[in-house]
């Protein structure tokens, strides 16, 4: 009884020796697949597999040993130019608060010279350092969060996202940049006519350790060589950056906003008869297109006077206008309207959250919403065609009969006809121009008002 017990309790997994053996070779099959695997696992960044055997106590930083040595090298290349951006950008804050710690605030409290002419000298010197100070503040925060989360190699900092983020910085910069020029013709002429302020500037050079024995034409020149480097820094972290990288795409657009904004300045110069440049850059048909606008935008905000950092532009490009002398155009069909083309901008004006205009938190409820009507370009500059349309005082509609236009009534006044000549473009403008003409309209005000008050009735009695 008891050998009949010893056969039936079983100590192997119940499927016989054969199959047994046939699982344990199958087994050490696998077990030598995965260490083949292993030997030659893809890389991380690229997918290639001809990485080197390395185990832990060869290299303690797991990540790396996943890494072919070309990948490797390119995020270490990568590190030092991130490195490098944010080092030359806080040099740069350094400069600039030498600027205003050193001459500016000294030169104006011995009243050496007066609150115009330092403004002449300084330009918008104190705007400049707060965007550097803004800046540099995320730039930082973002590295310190990647070695906190064991990211040394900074492959989550994107310096494209960031540096799109402050993009409203380049306008300050332009304006610093036109005024460069007649900037330093006055300190010339003020260090001729007094000498007191030569006295000044003479003992700061030379007896101020704080200056590294620089003049100040020198630091007002930091500015200038800052706007001028960020393409060629952003251009070695576009070398050093897979394309499968999230913020690849961010880089190249920051590039190419940057030195848009570069040859828009050039082209200001030249405008304004200055015989000096900022560095060139091989202009290509998207450049010359951001060029324009830009110079569009200027104008545009120029003419509604809101502050760059309220605005947003919404939509802008090329559009037909036609203005119908009475309101039976839909009948006889748009054929019969004379178009032109006209360059439009939609400008919204939003509430600042806080009294830091570059917060990154969203952005406050709509103040003001107005389209701006450019004629195409004249002799090198941009004309208006009337005044902006408001578009609190605006009813915007659309016809199934001509469903490629869109018309806009100001109230009281005119009445426009828009198309583009895409169809689906033409419906997108009429889409954004009504939101907003609903959001702010002025009829609203009025109890059970709608936007038209045109009711049509059947005539027929009971």
């Amino acid at each position: 009884t008891r050998t009949k017990s010893a056969d039936v309790e079983r100590a192997d997994s119940g499927i016989g020796q054969v199959p047994a053996r046939k699982w344990r070779n199958r087994a050490s099959e696998t077990l030598s697949s995965l260490q083949a695997w292993e030997a030659h696992r893809p890389c991380t960044d690229c997918g290639e597999r001809d990485l080197p055997v390395e185990t832990d106590v060869q290299n303690c930083n797991q990540r790396r040993a996943d890494l072919c040595e070309k990948c490797r090298k390119r995020r270490t290349e990568r590190k030092e130019s991130v490195l490098e951006f944010v080092n030359t950008e806080a040099s740069y804050g350094e400069d600039l608060r030498i600027i205003k710690e050193e001459f500016y605030l000294p030169m104006q409290a011995a009243g050496l010279l007066s609150q115009e002419q330092l403004l002449g000298i300084f330009s918008n010197i104190q705007e400049l350092i707060d965007l550097n100070e803004n800046f540099l503040e995320i730039l930082q925060e973002e590295i310190d969060q990647a070695f906190d989360q064991g990211d040394d190699d900074l492959m989550t900092v994107c310096i494209g996202e960031i540096f799109l983020e402050f993009v409203n910085m380049l306008p300050a910069f332009q304006t610093y940049c036109l005024q460069q020029s007649s900037s330093v013709n006055m300190l010339n002429a003020l260090e001729k006519e007094k000498e007191l302020l030569r006295i000044f500037l003479n003992v700061s050079q030379n007896d101020n350790t704080a200056l590294r024995r620089m003049n100040l034409r020198s630091f007002l020149m930091a500015p200038l060589q800052r706007v001028t480097k960020y393409p060629l820094l952003l251009s070695r972290i576009i070398k050093a950056t897979t394309e499968y990288h999230p913020d690849h795409g961010s880089l190249r657009e920051a590039k190419s906003r940057i030195e848009s904004h570069l040859e828009h300045i050039n082209m200001k110069t030249k405008q304004e008869g200055n015989t000096w440049t900022l560095r060139s850059f091989r202009q290509d048909s998207k450049k010359k297109r951001e060029v324009i606008n830009i110079e569009m935008r200027e104008t545009a905000l120029k003419t509604v006077g809101w502050l760059r950092e309220e605005t947003r532009f919404v939509m802008e490009g090329s559009l037909q206008l036609a203005q119908p002398p009475d309101g039976q155009w839909v009948k006889k069909g748009s054929k019969t309207l004379k178009f032109q083309n006209m360059q439009v901008l939609l400008l919204v004006n939003m509430k600042r959250v806080s009294e830091s205009s570059l917060e990154s938190a969203e952005p406050g409820p709509v103040k003001d919403a107005v389209l701006v009507l450019i004629r195409d370009k004249n002799n090198g500059k941009f004309h208006l065609l009337r005044e902006p349309l408001r578009l609190s005082n605006c009813i915007v509609s659309t016809d199934p009969d001509c469903d490629d236009t869109f018309e806009l009534i100001e109230i009281r006044r005119e009445a426009f006809v828009f198309r583009d000549s895409d169809r689906a473009r033409t419906h997108h403008w009429f889409r954004q121009i009504r939101r907003y003409s609903r959001e702010l309209g002025s009829w609203k005000k009025r109890r059970n008002a709608l936007p038209n008050i045109m009711i049509s009735t059947p005539h027929t009695r009971p």
